[in-house]
């Protein structure tokens, strides 16, 4: 049997980043709890070349995210806060993605940002933005501001437990996601009269 791929992705466009130490941690916490493949990207691994306006544009490094995003069986998704929004080359990103590829696809969302006023931005962007997608988002979304995130590791407790929950959220997810895949898969089952 094989791992469920999950692909964690931070919107950010540099290194080291608080959005990524977030995405990590939930992953760290969904790999506690099950065995799983995992790739992480960053913004900054799709290269100078993501500005452009086509799919079949891009360049090699951010053609392979977006495949990656694609094909995984559940993504984490996270992004800074800029201006009450996701960052303007995350959406660039998801913008490429085929809508039928996220139809039902598990996801955890994500967001930093620089103080409590910019928390709501996981629920009033990123989760209606996979919503237009038809993922399945999980129920509990991850925020942390600038005080909950100290020397690359989530420090307080109310953001940790966020994590565990939407980590837990996401294996519950995948189960659902690959129980769906298998019922599509197998021959209906004989009537009975």
């Amino acid at each position: 049997m094989r791992l469920p791929r999950i692909v964690a992705f931070s919107g950010n466009t540099g290194r080291p980043s608080r959005t990524r130490v977030l995405v990590e941690a939930i992953a760290a916490d969904l790999a506690r709890q099950r065995r799983i493949d995992l790739k992480v990207f960053d913004l900054v691994d799709a290269g100078p070349g993501i500005g452009v306006t086509s799919r079949d544009a891009l360049p090699l490094p951010a053609a392979r995210i977006i495949e990656a995003i694609e094909g995984a069986d559940g993504l984490i998704m996270g992004s800074p806060v800029y201006k009450g929004s996701y960052s303007g080359l995350f959406k660039h990103v998801v913008d490429f993605l085929a809508p039928e590829a996220l139809a039902g696809k598990p996801v955890a969302i994500a967001a930093t940002g620089g103080g409590p006023r910019h928390a709501l931005m996981v629920e009033h962007q990123l989760r209606p933005l996979f919503g237009f997608f038809t993922a399945h988002v999980a129920p509990t979304a991850v925020y942390a501001g600038e005080a909950e995130i100290q020397d690359g590791v989530v420090t307080d407790e109310r953001v940790a437990a966020r994590v565990t929950a939407a980590a837990t959220e996401l294996a519950h997810l995948l189960d659902t996601a690959e129980a769906a895949r298998n019922a599509r898969t197998q021959p209906p089952a004989a009537a009975v009269l």
